[in-house]
């Protein structure tokens, strides 16, 4: 009997898989050609990058995702972005209050008439949410609600290495081009959308739904929208966000080129520091622990031996 059970959860676990591999799945993420810079046990994050995330995150991502963990006096605390060792307090940081400042947020107490006003955010307000509530969110974008992105590298990756920083850099920079969308029309006049695929064994013709946009990174199943092989439907899925990074689209500080797979690169950095401010700390103290630790033990082994040299085992 326990032998047929096993035999069952094999078999029903490979027809599983086998119905997801023919779905298509989404294409396995991938980091920028250079790496990250915080990847590895003595990785650090590259400052310069993350500074210029937040640039992203203020003028493409807040005005649909919040990041309700995250406050602004944490842009200003040692490890953070603009950190600046003049100003310890991140309170006081003239850069932060500046950041604060540049948006409103309703006042927690009401004003003599009961109302609710808004005012400037300070260091230890939250971000600023875009919506007041997560139904004002859907209604705004087609029902779809946008997530947080306080801790987004956490929950689409594993470890401290990137994984989670590759599923955002491989999502915003991996939409196929306008170039490559077609338009048609259906037996009733109705126009749509669509991709053409003609390479390898995908062979057919994607259609995308009204309001929906494809990506091959996004988790999905495709396949009810396919007209060709369904053995080999295209990986990924549709999802309500269209691509939001387009060349030249912010212009940064620095004067670096805001190219979508620079944009791409320095949101995920950010997104990562984001999700784990505290990581480069933790990283600093590993080697001086496994040093002491290594220490202690053999302390601990020569105290064994000169407490027990006498003692038969």
């Amino acid at each position: 009997m326990k032998l047929y059970r096993l035999l069952s959860a094999g078999l029903g676990a490979l027809a599983l898989t086998l119905s997801a591999q023919a779905a298509g799945g989404a294409k396995h993420p991938h980091p920028p050609k250079e790496g990250w810079a915080f990847a590895g046990p003595l990785g650090e994050f590259d400052m310069a990058s993350v500074q210029r995330g937040y640039q992203v995150y203020r003028e493409v991502c807040s005005s649909c995702h919040s990041m309700k963990l995250l406050s602004y006096r944490n842009l200003g605390e040692p490890g953070g972005p603009f950190y600046d060792s003049e100003y310890p307090n991140a309170n006081d940081n003239p850069l932060v209050k500046q950041f604060a400042m540049e948006d409103e947020i309703l006042s927690e107490t009401p004003d003599e008439y009961g109302d609710y006003q808004y005012r400037p955010a300070r260091p230890s307000d939250a971000f600023r949410s875009p919506y007041p509530n997560e139904q004002a969110a859907r209604a705004a974008n087609g029902g779809a609600y946008p997530p947080d992105l306080s801790v987004i590298t956490k929950a689409r990756g594993h470890g401290a290495d990137g994984d989670g920083a590759n599923y955002v850099y491989s999502l915003l920079s991996g939409y196929p081009g306008f170039d490559e969308l077609q338009f048609g029309e259906d037996a009733d006049g109705e126009p749509f959308d669509y991709y053409q695929f003609d390479h390898g064994d995908e062979k057919g013709r994607l259609v995308q739904p009204i309001g929906q946009y494809y990506n091959p990174y996004m988790a999905g199943d495709v396949s009810a929208y396919w007209d060709g092989d369904p053995r080999h439907t295209p990986k990924g899925g549709f999802l309500a966000m269209g691509p939001q990074l387009m060349p030249g689209r912010v212009e940064y500080m620095d004067g670096t080129e805001a190219t979508v797979e620079q944009m791409a690169t320095d949101i995920a950095q950010f997104l990562q520091w984001a999700g784990d401010p505290k990581q480069i700390a933790r990283k600093s103290l590993a080697l001086p622990a496994l040093i002491y630790l290594v220490i202690l033990a053999i302390l601990l082994w020569f105290s064994y031996q000169r407490i027990w040299r006498k003692i038969g085992h």
